[in-house]
This record gives C-alpha cells, sequence and structure tokens, in this order.
C-alpha cells in the first residue's frame, strides 16, 4: 500500500515538473506540507531576510504550509550550523539558509563542524556588498575612506556581520588593495542586521558594510550615504558608485543558499529539491529579486554542490591572502 507521505511526494515532484515546464500556460501548483527555515542569524540580516522572503512566497503561493523561521544567531552562523548537524534530522521538514558568510566563518572561527555535514540543496541569490557611513560623517567617498585608512587603519572601524564572513572580507579586500596591511583592519563584528544598524546609525564605528537591501531604507531615507558598492559595473537603478570606478580594484558577491540535513532520505530531498524549483520559477518570488536588488543566482543541487567546492578554496585563499587565517 502506498503511504499518504509517499502519494505528496510523487505529487509534489511531479507538480513542481510541469510548473517548471508550463507555469505561464496556467500548469498546477503542487502543495507540500509544513516547513522549518533556520536562518542562522538575529533577526534583520541577510539571511533572515532570505528566509522570511521564503516563507512569504510559499505560504501566500499554497506551496506549502505552515513556514516558520528559526533565528539562531551566532559565531558566523556556525551555532547555527552546529545545532542543524546535531539534530541528526532526517527528514525534509527542515532547512537552513547559508551563504559567502558561513564559508568564512567556519575557517574563522576554527569550526567543528562544516558544510561537509549537511548536504547541498540549492543556491538562490546573490547580492553584492555596499559600504555606508552616516550623512554627517566626514566620510563622503572612497578617497575619504582610503585617506583615513592609509593615515591610521585602526581610526576607521568597520561595523558588519560576523567575523570572517563577507563584511569582514571586504574590509580586507579594500585594505589590501590600497596598500594597508589587513590584519590591522579595525572591524567590530555583530550577530545580526539590526544590531550593526544600531551601532552604525549611533556613530559607534566609522563604516558600516553589508548587502545593499539592508540599508536601503536609510539610503533612501538619507540617514546613510552610501559610498561604495562591490559590484564590477554600476548596478541599474542605484547611485552608488562602485569601488573600481573610484580607484580601488575590488569587487566580491556574497551569495545565499538552501542546505538540507546530511541523513535526510533521498526522497525527502528530492521533494524539497522540486519544492525549491518550483518556488524561484514563480513571479512572487521573481517581484522578491527585483524590490530587493538580489542577483538570481539559482543552482539545483548537483550544481550547487560542485559550486560549493570551488567556492571554499577560493574564500579560504582570501582569508589567507588578507590575513584573518594562517597560510
Amino acid at each position: 500500500m502506498i503511504s499518504r507521505r509517499s502519494i505528496l511526494r510523487l505529487s509534489l515532484a511531479a507538480g513542481a515538473a510541469l510548473s517548471i515546464l508550463s507555469m505561464n500556460a496556467g500548469g498546477a501548483m503542487a502543495q507540500a506540507g509544513k516547513l522549518d527555515i533556520i536562518a542562522p542569524a538575529a533577526p534583520g540580516g541577510g539571511w533572515d531576510q532570505v528566509a522570511r522572503a521564503m516563507q512569504a512566497v510559499l505560504q501566500d503561493g499554497g506551496l506549502a504550509s505552515p513556514v516558520q523561521v528559526q533565528n539562531i544567531p551566532g559565531a558566523g552562523g556556525t551555532i547555527g550550523l552546529a545545532q542543524f548537524v546535531s539534530s541528526k534530522a532526517r527528514s525534509g521538514d527542515t532547512v537552513m539558509v547559508a551563504g559567502l558568510v558561513m564559508e568564512g566563518a567556519i575557517l574563522a572561527n576554527e569550526s567543528p563542524v562544516s558544510f561537509d555535514d549537511i548536504k547541498p540543496l540549492a543556491r538562490l541569490i546573490g547580492e553584492y556588498e555596499v559600504v555606508v557611513a552616516p550623512t554627517d560623517s566626514d566620510i563622503k567617498s572612497v578617497d575619504d575612506l582610503v585617506a583615513k585608512l592609509k593615515a591610521d587603519p585602526g581610526s576607521v572601524s568597520w561595523g558588519g556581520g560576523s567575523a570572517g564572513g563577507t563584511d569582514h572580507m571586504l574590509a580586507g579586500l579594500v585594505a589590501k588593495a590600497v596598500g594597508v596591511d589587513p590584519s590591522g583592519v579595525n572591524y567590530i563584528a555583530h550577530s545580526g542586521g539590526g544590531e550593526a544598524m544600531a551601532s552604525i546609525l549611533g556613530g559607534h564605528v566609522s563604516v558600516g558594510v553589508s548587502g545593499y537591501q539592508e540599508f536601503a531604507a536609510q539610503i533612501e531615507s538619507g540617514e546613510l550615504r552610501a559610498i561604495a558598492i562591490s559590484s564590477d559595473e554600476r548596478v541599474e537603478g542605484l547611485d552608488i558608485p562602485t569601488f573600481k570606478e573610484q580607484g580601488v580594484d575590488v569587487s566580491l558577491t556574497n551569495w545565499r543558499g538552501l542546505l538540507a540535513p546530511a541523513r535526510i532520505d533521498d526522497d525527502d530531498f528530492e521533494t524539497l529539491s522540486a519544492l525549491v524549483a518550483q518556488m524561484v520559477e514563480t513571479p512572487a518570488w521573481q517581484e522578491v529579486l527585483s524590490s530587493r536588488g538580489w542577483l538570481a543566482m539559482y543552482q539545483p543541487a548537483e550544481e550547487f554542490t560542485a559550486f560549493l567546492e570551488e567556492d571554499q578554496a577560493q574564500t579560504e585563499a582570501i582569508l589567507k591572502d588578507i590575513g584573518l587565517i594562517a597560510d
């Protein structure tokens, strides 16, 4: 006898395949059961934003219900990763958001758990980094920032996410590119976007570093000035100069994706993979990408796994290059 659970898996997989091929022609949407999404950081940051965007798209679109987000902050996501790994989960009702930040934190914190202890599910999005300063700051351009760095590296405090993460990498890359020892960068780590924002707006750090979306409202309101963006070329719709056009040869793209438990059974993994593939094709998800300025970087599990192997090697090289881990 075929169980109800097996019927659900088959229904979702078939529905996902049909929707991807013929969604614009009115293909039927499959519906999954509950899903827990772990955001391994405090509310307000990039991982939390991705988790809650997924929550809205999946629930509002009838793709899964209920969808709950759980925040487990600390150590660049490695505390959440450790709990995710130690749960010994086998079912397909829990996933975790991860990204380049976690890659760096695993190395910088010498984490006892790593991406070897999970199963890559999908890469979802990419985002450029932005450096900002309060509008009343005397740092109004990259030239101002570089002048202060060269005069006294410690006098410029950089507020961002966890140590060894993307924000920290960018600060080190900028310092190295202008001839300043990256190990002397005064980087102030925060466990979530809300905490970092309070520090930046309160004048407790010289500049802030994060993805554009985390600063968008404050840039638009005039509370923060965007000094530079880490793209190779100007981003359409954003009046923010790149580092490169201001004479600093630096670019960096953050990515975010989903992890599944290492012990998940094959049927549940296929169900989750189909669900994510279906979600990224919906108009609602496309609107999320557009409204938040996220780059569409979806990769299914097999491609994502290969990407991770290469990206981890590149991240380790960057961290060594800027002195965040031993060579």
